[in-house]
């Protein structure tokens, strides 16, 4: 895109990091609830006939926690999709290869170590989220983080916590030395 739209673009993926996580997650509450404006809206426009349980369940985490975390995704992608140098497409689209051809064995390799990096930052963020599944996810959408907290917390159970917080610290550390194992930690850089 050209750089005034791109700009434009980035300002709106970056909207969201200028509202506390705390506006951000009450907001969801307000639109996802039995009385909410997505529920009115599916109403009004006929897609359903009854209100949706939106909220305090799985899918009420899923959607505020995508809505918060995809910054944290795209900020690495556009990083290295900045540094791409467009002559590579032009080149593989003047030996012949169509556009998808072009995108998936030329442009979509290059960009795999900030897809790593997205995904590797975006899961270590959300492993510790505890505010969000807590107020929107209830009790049927809760996180490890919460479920750490209740055995720190309400039933005592340190060891259950100690255990569950040495089994993410694994998980986390198998998956960083698995990113590191095929993208490599040094191919990732910031900027083009």
């Amino acid at each position: 895109m050209p750089d005034k739209h791109a700009n434009l673009l980035l300002i709106v993926v970056l909207l969201p990091f200028w509202t506390s996580l705390l506006v951000r997650t009450t907001s969801w509450i307000v639109l996802l609830q039995n009385q909410g404006v997505v529920n009115d809206l599916l109403i009004w426009s006929g897609l359903s006939s009854e209100r949706l349980a939106l909220i305090h369940n799985t899918f009420g985490t899923v959607v505020s926690m995508v809505h918060i975390l995809l910054p944290f995704m795209i900020l690495p992608l556009y990083s290295v999709m900045k540094g791409i140098s467009p002559t590579y497409f032009r080149a593989a689209r003047s030996l012949g290869a169509s556009p998808r051809v072009a995108f998936t064995k030329v442009y979509m390799p290059l960009t795999l170590p900030g897809v790593g990096a997205g995904c590797l930052l975006t899961f270590i963020l959300s492993i510790g989220f505890y505010i969000t599944p807590a107020l929107v996810g209830g009790r049927s959408g809760q996180m490890i983080s919460n479920m750490i907290a209740y055995h720190m917390q309400t039933s005592l159970n340190w060891g259950m916590a100690a255990a569950l917080g040495g089994l993410l610290l694994l998980l986390v550390l198998g998956l960083f030395y698995l990113f590191n194992r095929l993208v490599g930690i040094n191919n990732i850089r910031v900027g083009g």
